[in-house]
């Protein structure tokens, strides 16, 4: 699995039809701090890859202490996330000019992935809003420092 995490003050999220417009069936999706998450997976990815992964971002300190240090985590602060499924982040640019995704999981496997990911950060006591897996959408954020971390349980 591969996430981007960004720290933020808030985000949100919404989808887009066929027709270009706002999908009237999704209701839209925001939170204030916390994380806003664009979350990749592949076929290898399963239990091991998603539990470690939940651990490691619910025990991130990347939020400030009284002392103005990164000390505390989205648990201390009482954050909430928003989790966006991002098959894209598995993109091989490495020859011509168009992305290859060919390491990005397949649908079924991307999204049972995605969903169990989302319901072990939940079991960590977090609030987790959701994009809607394999549509457009729209992602608006502000990113709180800018606070950035890219992690890839390949490194596991």
């Amino acid at each position: 699995m591969k996430v981007v995490v960004q720290r933020v003050s808030q985000a949100s999220v919404d989808v887009v039809n066929e027709l270009g417009t706002i999908d009237p069936t999704f209701e839209p999706q925001q939170i204030g701090p916390g994380f806003m998450l664009l979350v990749g997976v592949s076929d290898e990815d399963g239990e091991e890859q998603l539990s470690w992964l939940a651990h490691k971002i619910l025990n991130l300190r990347v939020f400030e202490d009284e002392q103005g240090k990164m000390n505390r985590s989205i648990k201390d602060i009482g954050g909430e996330i928003l989790s966006i499924s991002q098959f894209t982040l598995f993109a091989d640019v490495r020859k011509g000019n168009r992305p290859s995704f060919v390491k990005a999981g397949k649908p079924e496997h991307a999204n049972i992935t995605w969903i169990k990911f989302n319901e072990a950060l939940r079991s960590g006591g977090v609030p987790v809003r959701e994009g809607r897996f394999g549509t457009h959408m729209r992602v608006g954020l502000i990113n709180d420092g800018p606070v950035t971390i890219a992690i890839d349980t390949d490194n596991l």
